[in-house]
């Protein structure tokens, strides 16, 4: 099996994305380049418009990231009118519309153990898209069918967001 990876980089005011496209052996992986906050969010509206109804999605990167960026773009790509903010303290927020989001800030959390302690098997029978920040934490709750999403830091804007269990057209 081949895996596509994508570089996909904004070269300034009124200029078209453009994209660079190379393969390699195993698995599915698309890599993009984010210039900015707002790029990132764009990011999260497209993964919004090719999820199924439901999904796990794992989010990986250190702090300020852009995990939450990203949740905000996928709630506006998934028709969600909402402020969404990182759930640190809160552990969960829901975002209810005609396709549900809810998003799990593991930050604080030890274990699986305390993720199955909140209910996490209830939200898995739920349809809705679960979306679960520093899944590092918890990924023992994990069964390897998730959408896994890693971001690094390259400078005070640049990230680099890899896409792994889900292919972007």
């Amino acid at each position: 099996m081949e895996h596509v990876i994508t570089d996909l980089t904004y070269h300034g005011k009124g200029d078209k994305l453009s994209q660079k496209h190379g393969t390699e052996s195993e698995g599915t992986m698309q890599q993009f380049i984010s210039n900015s906050e707002t790029e990132t969010e764009q990011l999260g509206r497209r993964l919004a418009a090719a999820l199924p109804q439901t999904a796990v999605i794992c989010l990986y990167g250190e702090l300020g990231a852009g995990k939450t960026a990203f949740v905000r773009g996928l709630a506006e790509g998934m028709g969600l009118d909402c402020t969404v903010s990182s759930p640190t303290f809160t552990i969960v927020n829901e975002y209810l519309g005609n396709r549900d989001l809810i998003h799990f800030d593991m930050y604080r959390l030890g274990s699986a153990d305390e993720l199955f302690d909140i209910g996490w098997e209830d939200y898995l029978k739920r349809k809705a898209v679960l979306v679960v920040e520093w899944s590092e934490n918890v990924q023992d709750a994990f069964d390897g069918s998730e959408i896994c999403i890693h971001f690094k830091k390259l400078s005070d804007t640049v990230r680099l967001i890899t896409l792994e269990g889900i292919t972007l057209c």
